[in-house]
C-alpha cells in the first residue's frame, strides 16, 4: 500500500515538473512545432532508459525504479498530449508538420531510450 501512495505522490511530483518546463517553453517558442511537449517527451525517454538499465543493472531496487518510471515520469511525459497536438495540426491543415512531429515523436524517444539504457549500461 505504501508503494502505491509513493508512485501516486511521484506521479504529482512528475505532472508538476511537466507544467513547469511546459509552460517555461511556450513562453519564448511561439512557432508552430510543439517544442515543450517533445522535449518533455525527450527527456522522460532519456531517463527511463537510463532507469531501465540501472534497474537491470541491479544499482537500484524495484521500488525505485518504480517510483521513478512508474510515478515520477509516468506524471511527467505526456504521449496523448502528443497525438492531440498532431490531430490538431492536421486539423488545421498543416498536413507536413503533423507528418514531422508524428515521425519525430515516435523515432527520436525510441533513440533518446536506447541512448539512455547505454549511458546507464556504461556508468555500470
Amino acid at each position: 500500500m505504501m508503494l502505491f501512495l509513493f508512485v501516486c505522490m511521484c506521479g504529482g511530483l512528475g505532472a508538476v515538473a511537466r507544467f513547469v518546463l511546459n509552460t517555461s517553453i511556450q513562453r519564448w517558442w511561439s512557432r508552430l512545432f510543439p517544442l515543450s511537449t517533445f522535449v518533455i517527451n525527450v527527456i522522460a525517454t532519456f531517463c527511463a532508459g537510463l532507469a531501465a538499465a540501472a534497474w537491470a543493472h541491479q544499482v537500484v531496487p524495484e521500488s525505485t525504479y518504480l517510483l521513478f518510471v512508474t510515478g515520477f515520469l509516468g506524471g511527467f511525459s505526456t504521449f496523448s498530449t502528443a497525438i492531440n497536438e498532431m490531430v490538431s495540426l492536421a486539423r488545421n491543415k498543416h498536413f507536413g508538420m503533423a507528418a514531422f512531429y508524428l515521425a519525430a515523436t515516435i523515432v527520436v524517444p525510441v533513440i533518446c531510450v536506447s541512448l539512455g539504457w547505454l549511458v546507464g549500461s556504461l556508468a555500470h
